[in-house]
């Protein structure tokens, strides 16, 4: 098992963060969930082939999906240095 997966199984609390190539920033706050849907986890191992390559079965333990459950997302345009709140939409 990987060290972030003890981590996020003892903090769900998890922040990802993207910076586009003009350096825009978006970062997404909140609850990292363990996907379990099989339908979800056979469509997300069928559209990426390195998964089949580094895992080489879907039943591997270490194939371990992770759904965030946003709490708050913020949006920066490049060297601005103010984030911008982003309203989280419902389901």
């Amino acid at each position: 098992s990987y060290h972030k997966t003890s981590e996020i199984a003892g903090n769900p609390l998890v922040e990802l963060a993207y910076l586009a190539p003009d350096h825009d920033q978006l970062r997404i706050s909140g609850r990292a969930e363990v996907v379990t849907d099989e339908a979800i986890l056979a469509e997300i191992w069928a559209d990426n082939p390195l998964l089949k390559m580094y895992l080489g079965t879907p039943s591997n333990p270490e194939f371990i999906l992770y759904r965030i459950v946003p709490g708050q997302v913020r949006f920066m345009r490049e060297w601005a240095l103010d984030y911008h709140e982003v309203p989280n939409q419902p389901d």
